[in-house]
């Protein structure tokens, strides 16, 4: 069920699939996450969950913060561009979910800081 309503859980499932993927063909890790590619994806979890979005968090493709530094952004791109098309064959349901999230629309962030501050006061007053 997590997989469906957490979009930041999806979001990192979808891109530790996507690291693993591309380490087994490309550096043919027997199972095993090498540490170039095991670096690449703590990087890129530590980035989604520092995401000033939060839960609004569009794909990183659409996003109009660019958070990734730059050599970490070239990998990230080499891995979803040798593992996207594949995720239809080894992830298919996290593949269309990520399609789906693909159409949704950004949110400017003032608009998010401004709700993100005004949720917990909403909250104390119910």
């Amino acid at each position: 069920m997590k997989l469906l309503f957490s979009r930041l859980y999806r979001e990192k499932l979808t891109i530790e699939k996507m690291i693993k993927l591309f380490c087994k063909f490309k550096h043919y890790s027997n199972g095993r996450i090498c540490n170039e590619c095991e670096k690449l994806l703590r990087y890129a979890i530590d980035r989604i969950e520092h995401c000033p979005y939060s839960v609004l968090k569009p794909v990183c493709n659409k996003c109009p913060i660019h958070c990734y530094k730059k050599e970490m952004r070239a990998k990230v791109i080499a891995v979803m561009r040798f593992s996207g098309p594949r995720m239809l064959r080894y992830h298919p349901i996290l593949a269309m979910l990520h399609l789906v999230d693909k159409q949704k629309s950004v949110h400017k962030i003032n608009n998010i800081s401004k709700q993100q501050n005004k949720e917990p006061i909403q909250k104390l007053l119910r």
